[in-house]
């Protein structure tokens, strides 16, 4: 009996040892990942081209860690229900229309862990209200993502104008 119980016992670990192994996390491959986190920084623009809401909704964190600075303070979100409210009133409102989006110069970072993302970019975001330009032009723009569930979620940006663009102006 004991010599039966001891070959139960070490199947028993082999078992746990291959089972354990097949959930061990896999190592991180930085170019996929990159270009996953380069997808939803570009998703998070360009979905207002056709005004997919959804898409806008699934690349930020869904709670009240959401945030972001505009370049005015009227534009400043805190929380993802405060960009519901915008998206609705202002991105949905037929006065508005996006046109298209480049982002220069785009620079994204890896967490050695691999479950957080950083980027920094020039945007030009040209958009029309009541069909006269509302576009941004060489905005910076710099932000963070973290992976939550498996899925790359922008939780913090920060969007402003170089003063040698004010002064231009």
């Amino acid at each position: 009996m004991t010599k039966r119980m001891n070959y139960g016992c070490v199947t028993l670990i082999i078992l746990l040892l291959i089972g354990g192994c097949g959930t061990m996390s896999q190592k991180m491959d930085p170019v996929t990942e990159k270009a996953k986190v380069e997808q939803v920084i570009k998703n998070s623009i360009r979905w207002a081209l056709n005004k997919d809401k959804e898409l806008s909704y699934s690349c930020f964190a869904n709670d009240s860690s959401l945030f972001w600075f505009s370049p005015d303070n009227a534009g400043t979100i805190s929380g993802f229900e405060a960009f519901k409210s915008l998206t609705e009133q202002v991105f949905m409102n037929p006065a508005f229309k996006g046109v298209r989006s480049e982002f220069k110069d785009l620079r994204i970072t890896l967490s050695g862990s691999g479950d957080c993302a950083w980027w920094s970019c020039y945007l030009d975001d040209f958009n029309e209200w009541n069909g006269k330009p509302a576009n941004w032009i060489n905005v910076r723009w710099t932000g963070v993502l973290e992976k939550i569930d498996g899925e790359w979620k922008i939780q913090q940006m920060h969007f402003s104008h170089a003063l040698e663009d004010f002064q231009e102006k």
